[in-house]
C-alpha cells in the first residue's frame, strides 16, 4: 500500500536478526571443546531465559520453515516443542491427528519477510495446508517490514516478550490470529487502539473487520464519523478494498460535507485502476466505482459545490447531470438512483463547567491576555470547538484566537470571529477539524480574545463534570494569564463528539 499505517511516526531502529544470531552464537561457544555443548546452561538462572538462547539458534533445531521461491528461500531454525507449547495450530501441525513427520515446512509461494511478517496477522485455522488468502496478504503486507514480525512472534513464544511497533503491527496481527496466539494478538489489537488516528482509521476498519475485532472496528467507526474529512482525505482511505468504501459511503453519521464525500470517492478509484492496472480514465474510474457511486448523496450538496464540482467531474453522464440539475431547480423533481435525504452527522455535546454566570462593570476585560483552562477526559472524545461568553454591554462582534494543546504541543489553532448579541447566552466557535483527545491525559484549552472588553464570565465552577458517559476533570493552566481558571473565567463550554 502507498500510504504509511501511521504516518509521521519515528520508529526506534529494529533489532537485528543477524546481531541476534551472533549473539547466541557467541553464548553457544563461551567455553570451546566438549564443554561448549553443556555449560551455556549455567549463564542463565531462570527456564524462560535459557529457553530464549533457543530462539533463531539452529542447536537442537528440530523443523525448519523454509520460505520463498527457488532461488530467494530463507531457512528458518524453530523447535517443535517450543513452538506447539505457544500455539495450539503448531501444535496440530506437528503433533496433532494430521501431522507430519517433516524435517522441512516449504513454503514457496510467499517472500521470507512476507512469511515471517505473516506469522503474526491472520486468524486461519491450520488444518491440512498453511491457507490464507494471498491477494489480502500481499496488499498488507506491503506496508510492513515482515522479516521482523516473524522473529516478533518467535521471540513472545521463545522468550515471552512483546515488543511491537507500527511498521509491523499489522503483520504480527496476521500471525497471531493465524496461529492462534491469542495474548499477542490482544496486545496487537490494543497497540492499534491507542495508534488509531483519523489517518489510519479507514485502513484499520478494513483489518478489523478481517480479524472479526469488533472492538476495534467500533472504535475506527468513532473515528471515522468525528473526524470524517480528514480520513476521507488520508492517503490510507485509497487503500481500503470495495466492501469498506462502499460501507464508509453509505454510513448516515459520517460528519462530512458530500463534496469532500464525493472527491474521497474519486481518489479512491484512481488508486483502484492502477492497483487493477487500469488507465485512471474517467471511464475506467466510473468502472471501478460501480454501483458505490450511488452511494455518494449528490442531491445533497449545494447547488454551487455540484455545479463547480460533481456535474463538472465527467464521472457523471450527461442525464444524470441534467436530473440532477432538475432535482433542484424543477417543482416536479425527476426520479433519482441516487439519495436524495441529507447525511444525520453527529450531534455535538456540550460540557458546560460553570454553575452561574454574572458581569460586573470592571470585568471582564481582554486585551490580548489569554484565558486557559486544562481538561481531562476518561473516554476517547473528539473536541469540536468552545462555547465562549460575549459582551455584557450590547451586541458586539470578537475576534478569538482559539488553541488546544498537549503538554505544551498546539494540535488545533483557529482564528474566527463570532457575534455576541449581549446576552448571557454562550456563542460557539469551531476548530476546522474535530481534534482526537485521549483519555486519562491533560489539554490546554485556551483563547486570546479582541472586542468588547466587558463580557459575562462563568463562576462556581467544576472541577469534575459528568456528560452523558464522559467525564471531564478541571484544572488550573499556567497559561492564563487573563483570570480564568476551574472556578471562574472564560470558556465555559467544551464541545465535543463522542
Amino acid at each position: 500500500m502507498a500510504a504509511e499505517l501511521f504516518p509521521g511516526k519515528k520508529l526506534l531502529p529494529p533489532v537485528s536478526v543477524h546481531n541476534l544470531q551472533r549473539q547466541n552464537e557467541t553464548n553457544n561457544n563461551l567455553h570451546p571443546g566438549a564443554q561448549s555443548c553443556c555449560t551455556w546452561q549455567g549463564l542463565y538462572p531462570t527456564v524462560r531465559e535459557r529457553n530464549s538462547v533457543m530462539f533463531n539458534n539452529e542447536m537442537m533445531a528440530d523443523v525448519h520453515f523454509v520460505v520463498g521461491p527457488p532461488g530467494g528461500t530463507q531457512r528458518v531454525p524453530g523447535h517443535k516443542y517450543v513452538l506447539a507449547v505457544g500455539s495450539s495450530v503448531f501444535h496440530a501441525m506437528f503433533y496433532g491427528e494430521l501431522a507430519e513427520d517433516q524435517d522441512e515446512i516449504r513454503i514457496p509461494d510467499v517472500e521470507p519477510p512476507s512469511f515471517l511478517a505473516m506469522l503474526k496477522y491472520v486468524e486461519l485455522i491450520y488444518s491440512r495446508s498453511l491457507f490464507f488468502d494471498v491477494n489480502v496478504q500481499n496488499r498488507l503486507l506491503t506496508r510492513s517490514d515482515g522479516s521482523l514480525s516473524m522473529f516478533d512472534l518467535l521471540r513472545y513464544i521463545y522468550c515471552d516478550e512483546i515488543d511491537l511497533c507500527a511498521d509491523t503491527v499489522l503483520a504480527t496481527l496476521y500471525a497471531a490470529k493465524k496461529y492462534i496466539v491469542p495474548h499477542l494478538a490482544r496486545a496487537c489489537v490494543n497497540f492499534l487502539e491507542t495508534s488509531l488516528s483519523a489517518k489510519n482509521a479507514c485502513v484499520l476498519l478494513s483489518q478489523s473487520c478481517l480479524f472479526e475485532e469488533p472492538d476495534l472496528t467500533q472504535r475506527c467507526w468513532e473515528v471515522i464519523d468525528a473526524q470524517a474529512e480528514l480520513a476521507l482525505r488520508s492517503e490510507g482511505f485509497c487503500d481500503i478494498d470495495t466492501q469498506t468504501l462502499e460501507s464508509i459511503l453509505r454510513r448516515e453519521t459520517l460528519n462530512a460535507k458530500e463534496m469532500v464525500v464525493f472527491d474521497a470517492a474519486l481518489n479512491w478509484a484512481e488508486a483502484e485502476c492502477q492497483r487493477q492496472d487500469l488507465a485512471p480514465t474517467i471511464e475506467n474510474k466510473r468502472l471501478v466505482l460501480g454501483k458505490a457511486i450511488y452511494l455518494i448523496r449528490i442531491p445533497t450538496m449545494t447547488l454551487e459545490d455540484f455545479a463547480n464540482g460533481a456535474a463538472q467531474s465527467d464521472v457523471l453522464t450527461l442525464n444524470e447531470t441534467n436530473d440532477i440539475f432538475l432535482w433542484y431547480t424543477a417543482a416536479k423533481k425527476p426520479e433519482l438512483l441516487f439519495c436524495t435525504k441529507p447525511r444525520k452527522g453527529l450531534s455535538p455535546q456540550r460540557c458546560h463547567r460553570f454553575q452561574s454566570c454574572a458581569y460586573r462593570s470592571n470585568q471582564w476585560r481582554y486585551r490580548g491576555r489569554c484565558d486557559s483552562i486544562q481538561f481531562a477526559v476518561d473516554k476517547r472524545v473528539f473536541i469540536a470547538g468552545f462555547g465562549l461568553y460575549g459582551s455584557s454591554c450590547g451586541s458586539a462582534e470578537y475576534s478569538a484566537k482559539i488553541e488546544l494543546k498537549r503538554q505544551g504541543v498546539p494540535m488545533a489553532q483557529r482564528i474566527i470571529k463570532y457575534f455576541s448579541d449581549g446576552s448571557s447566552s454562550t456563542f460557539t466557535v469551531w476548530f476546522e477539524y474535530p481534534v482526537q483527545i485521549e483519555p486519562d491525559t491533560f489539554y490546554t484549552a485556551s483563547v486570546v480574545l479582541d472586542g468588547n472588553e466587558l463580557s459575562y464570565f462563568g463562576q462556581e465552577g467544576m472541577t469534575e463534570v459528568q456528560c452523558g458517559k464522559v467525564t471531564f476533570q478541571f484544572q488550573c493552566s499556567s497559561d492564563s494569564t487573563n483570570g480564568t481558571g476551574v472556578q471562574g473565567g472564560q470558556i465555559p463550554e467544551l464541545i465535543f463528539y463522542a
